[in-house]
């Protein structure tokens, strides 16, 4: 099973506060394995569902969503559906992202004046 871990040690291995974390108790996105004294103790696995909640939060889900998603069944097919869309848009934002990554990789050697009128520059962001 491993060594429990308190609250402090995983606020300080996921960099998040202590109040997120009893925020996520709350909302049930993580269980705590009791207490020790007046600290709250959690299971090792707590670090990789945190690490997938940051990672939903970073990629625009609420803490609604990313709750349904925790207990969802793969019965769910409304679920499923939202997460398709999801997929989706988040194609579209990488692909502008990566229209923008080598936009200013191209912009550190253009000699073009002024930058932002370079042709290459420009058919990055299209």
């Amino acid at each position: 099973m491993g060594e429990l871990l308190d609250i402090a040690q995983v606020a300080e291995r996921t960099g998040l506060a202590a109040s997120a974390l009893r925020f996520y108790e709350k909302r049930g996105l993580i269980d705590s394995a009791g207490r020790n004294g007046l600290r709250r103790t959690y299971r090792p696995e707590v670090l990789d569902r945190l690490t997938f909640i940051r990672c939903a939060r970073d990629a625009g889900f609420t803490i609604a969503e990313i709750a349904r998603f925790i207990q969802a069944d793969p019965g769910d097919q409304e679920l499923r559906a939202h997460l398709a869309a999801r997929a989706r848009r988040l194609e579209e934002d990488i692909a502008r992202l990566t229209g923008m990554r080598d936009g200013l990789r191209h912009a550190t050697t253009c000699t073009h004046e002024p930058l932002v009128e370079c042709p290459d520059f420009k058919k990055t962001f299209r």
